[in-house]
């Protein structure tokens, strides 16, 4: 109530409504993204412990706890808390046990990466793979872990007042939004 009374007392009342808008969109946003990876992250990590279970590797538990913790991290995640659980591995009694191990990841994160995420996350960003690779990349590279972490939303938000922002504009040169009008 403070953050729109001050809102509102600073801007007018046409902006004000405005950034309160796109204030909402940014935090539906970006809760719709969390709880979507936090939902995703916790089946991998579940999936994960039934498959090491399965496959008899030791410290299962440990390890699915690094998979589903790191899997938090879109696209590159999985892979960096794959290294030291593939390493700890390979330090145990069993050393093949890291190579399948790591074929067992791959595996998992294709399943993920193609039916679970999707499924789970759907339209809650609306941005194509391209822009989701591109934001980790130049957020991580920026802000490091928590660029990679901030990153995709953040591009959803930026992506979502550009859409916003271009489109008023054609509306007010009498030109329409289509995209396919474009082509």
């Amino acid at each position: 109530a403070q953050a729109k009374l001050l809102l509102y007392g600073i801007f007018p009342n046409k902006w004000a409504k405005i950034i309160e808008e796109e204030v909402h969109y940014t935090d539906k946003m970006f809760n719709g993204f969390f709880v979507g990876k936090i939902i995703d992250s916790a089946i991998i990590g579940l999936i994960c412990f039934a498959g090491t279970t399965l496959l008899g590797f030791e410290s299962a538990a440990f390890i699915s706890v690094v998979i589903g913790v790191t899997n938090i991290i879109p696209f590159f995640g999985p892979f960096i808390g794959a290294i030291p659980c593939a390493l700890l591995l390979l330090l145990g009694t069993h050393p093949w046990d890291a190579l399948y191990f790591l074929i067992f990841i791959v595996i998992l994160q294709q399943i993920d990466g193609n039916i679970i995420g999707p499924k789970i996350l759907g339209s809650s960003t609306g941005l194509s793979a391209f822009w989701v690779v591109f934001a980790i990349l130049v957020f991580g590279g920026l802000w490091g872990f928590p660029g990679m972490l901030l990153g995709v939303p953040l591009m959803a938000v930026i992506y979502y007042v550009a859409q916003k922002t271009v489109s008023y504009f054609l509306k007010k040169r009498g030109l329409t939004t289509d995209t396919l009008a474009y082509v």
